[in-house]
């Protein structure tokens, strides 16, 4: 059995002084390929527990705690929190860690920013996962994620914080039982007698300022990636539209599409059916990767695939 993780931290320069970026590193201490993990917008480096220690026993996986979430630094003001300032710090954990090559697993705000980070020239990402977000996310899409921010300024126990992300997190899916309990000791701190969750409310600020506008468009960081890429897709996401899904799968020889049944935004990625989706994909022979991503554009992709997962039970 794998062991838990290693909690480690990085000081940064920052305009207000120092700050700290949290991580987790699970696996062998000393790989240089590593499965790095994003979290979506409100969440934390713990969201990615159960796929960290399946992959653990043979593979280093790195969990980061994004600037103002989970055990990291809150940054100063609400316009600090930027997509540049994220993949700033990102960079700088995987240089700490002298990582040659990564495996991007990211959920929602996560996956956003591996793709731009795979858009780069020279990006270092071999292989892509981006948990249910593409390269359009609707205005609908981006309200729902505005609501699911709403939370009270402090819980009295943490069964209460459970609640509340059980209803948050409702359109997760497949979620073991036995995950509960600890995702609301991640999510929380102490706090004036009770809880309080552990993230800067400036980021629920943010999102409540969301411009009146059809939605945020990729498109073109998008065309620039040519590492293989697995788009996961809640069966009923409204962040992911089905036709945005298609239409990435369709563009690139090296993209993949699955659906995961019962689920909007976003998969869990806790379920043994959900991790193994990533696994399959991440085990994919690099050469034959690289192989596909050279096909000529004249040759047409087949029909982006969809499975329905089979029944799951609980990670011990």
């Amino acid at each position: 059995m794998a062991q838990g993780p290693r909690h480690r931290f990085l000081q940064l320069a920052g305009p207000t002084g120092p700050r700290r970026i949290h991580f987790t590193d699970w696996g062998p201490r000393r790989r240089k390929r590593a499965v790095l993990c994003v979290h979506g917008y409100s969440g934390n480096a713990r969201d990615f527990d159960a796929l960290a220690a399946a992959f653990a026993h043979d593979t280093r996986v790195i969990c980061i705690d994004v600037a103002g979430r989970g055990e990291s630094d809150w940054l100063g003001s609400a316009l600090e929190y930027n997509f540049s300032r994220f993949l700033a710090d990102i960079d700088a954990v995987v240089a700490s860690l002298g990582l040659r090559e990564i495996d991007w697993v990211g959920t929602s705000m996560g996956g956003l920013l591996g793709m731009l980070h795979a858009a780069r020239p020279g990006s270092n990402v071999r292989r892509l996962v981006m948990n249910d977000v593409g390269a359009y996310v609707p205005l609908e899409g981006l309200l729902e994620i505005a609501g699911n921010l709403d939370a009270p300024a402090r819980f009295a126990t943490l069964d209460d914080v459970q609640a509340h992300l059980r209803h948050a997190r409702r359109e997760w899916g497949e979620v073991p039982e036995a995950l509960w309990q600890p995702m609301a000791r991640h999510a929380a701190r102490p706090a004036d007698g009770g809880f309080t969750l552990r993230y800067d409310p400036k980021i629920a600020t943010l999102m409540h300022k969301v411009p009146a506008s059809s939605g945020l468009f990729f498109w073109g960081p998008w065309a620039q990636v040519s590492c293989p890429v697995l788009v996961v897709r809640g069966e009923h996401s409204c962040i992911l539209p089905r036709a945005v899904a298609e239409a990435m799968a369709g563009s690139k020889r090296n993209a993949r599409l699955e659906q995961v049944p019962g689920c909007g935004h976003a998969p869990s990625l806790m379920a043994e059916s959900h991790i193994a989706i990533v696994r399959e994909f991440l085990c994919l022979p690099s050469s034959s990767s690289r192989a596909s991503s050279r096909t000529p554009k004249s040759s047409r992709p087949g029909p982006p695939r969809f499975i329905r997962l089979p029944s799951t039970r609980a990670i011990p």
